[in-house]
């Protein structure tokens, strides 16, 4: 029975929005109608979550959204509830409009004779893993199970984030309180101070003329500083936005010192779940493969993992294509050549994700408690140039007296 989302008013004159399930349009009217309320649209939750989608401002559907519902589905489905109760229960227990009419939308498409993964990737909204994972699952028949690896991987990647997120708010505040500290100084009170060695014959320390300069600097042009800085950065985010420039970006990223390591451990540890879940999952090697290089966020190592798929479809190993293409680490490619060798490629996938998830999680960790210190360090050091810069000239008319 299909969904529709309704806008009507009520006996009170209030504005009502929900979603309603029933054979047609007009029956969610007459419904509405029962209740003593003015319908005012009706439109079917498939047809509407199409045009959010396709809208400006769509609703995203965030990883938190995906790692609650999927750890409510596998609750459910573990409970012998069958899938289109438990697809409506889940639907019923979000509070956010647009999850609910995702999943009617993916109920309605299940009770037509569609599969779950069927449906889920007519929504456009599933990623490819999810997807992949709940066709593996479906296949085997243990989708229970599959959804309870799915919550699990999805409730992980929702913390990681969560926890970087968390960590960067204050370093975050303390650049944006540096940057206005340095700009009040430099706009209100250099001027203040050094403007009583403009009519001295003295001649001035040049870290004190290039202060002045930057400080006149300052007040006459920030304007157009302003101006062209937001207008370099619509246009770099437009160039990374084209083929061209997310490569380019990608590979400088992977070239950098700390961010390129954290690209590549990143990378690598997502590229380690994925393959881990879907190969536990029953799904083929070269299509677990073609979809870990889907998930990755660095086009240069997507491309990589993408070429080893294709010599592996070839007969080649995968742990010798891994270790040519240079993008991941030694300890990784060496558990799955290990597991390639026993054939326990799944389970060494498994310990291979969580040490590198252990690894990145750290080295986040570890970047996040420097860059506070480093904050202050360059913070102090801009003001102590100040410092300097208006003190100099002070001394050496002392030292003339």
């Amino acid at each position: 029975m299909p969904a529709y989302q309704f806008t009507a008013i009520d006996a009170s004159g209030k504005q009502q929005k929900g979603v309603l399930e029933g054979d047609s349009a007009r029956q969610i009217r007459q419904q509405l109608r029962d209740k003593e309320w003015i319908p005012v649209t009706v439109d079917a939750v498939e047809q509407k979550d199409k045009t959010q989608s396709s809208g400006l401002f769509q609703k995203k559907f965030s990883a938190y959204d995906l790692a609650l519902m999927t750890r409510q589905l596998s609750v459910l489905v573990a409970a012998s509830i069958p899938l289109e109760e438990a697809l409506r229960a889940v639907a019923k227990q979000s509070e956010k409009t647009h999850v609910q009419n995702l999943l009617l939308a993916v109920r309605a498409k299940v009770l037509e004779g569609h599969s779950l993964a069927q449906a889920m990737q007519q929504s456009g909204r599933f990623p490819d893993l999810y997807i992949a994972t709940v066709a593996a699952g479906e296949r085997s028949g243990h989708l229970d199970l599959i959804l309870d690896q799915l919550s699990d991987y999805t409730e992980n990647r929702f913390a990681m984030q969560k926890k970087v997120q968390g960590a960067m708010i204050y370093p975050i505040i303390l650049m944006l309180m540096s940057f206005g500290i340095v700009m009040g100084l430099m706009t209100y009170v250099v001027p203040d101070i050094v403007k009583t060695f403009d009519q001295s014959k003295q001649a001035l320390p040049w870290i004190t003329v290039a202060l002045m300069k930057a400080s006149d600097f300052i007040r006459t042009s920030w304007p157009f500083v302003l101006v062209a800085s937001v207008l370099g950065l619509i246009l770099l985010v437009r160039f990374l936005k084209t083929q061209a420039g997310h490569y380019a970006f990608d590979r400088l990223t992977l070239k950098l010192p700390l961010f390129g390591k954290l690209s590549r451990g990143i990378n690598s540890a997502r590229f380690a779940s994925t393959l881990s879940i879907l190969t536990k999952s029953g799904v083929p090697l070269v299509d677990a493969l073609k979809i870990g290089a889907a998930v990755s966020s660095n086009w240069v190592i997507r491309d990589a993992v993408n070429i080893a798929a294709e010599k592996v479809t070839e007969g080649g190993n995968l742990a010798t294509q891994l270790e040519r293409c240079g993008y991941f680490p030694p300890m990784m490619v060496q558990m799955i050549k290990s597991g390639e060798a026993s054939g326990e490629l799944d389970r060494m996938l498994e310990r291979a994700s969580n040490m590198q998830d252990r690894e990145v999680t750290t080295f986040i960790s570890t970047l996040l408690a420097l860059l506070e210190p480093l904050m202050l360090v360059f913070m102090a050091g801009i003001v102590l140039v100040i410092v300097i810069a208006v003190m100099l000239p002070i001394v050496n008319m002392n030292n003339m007296i």
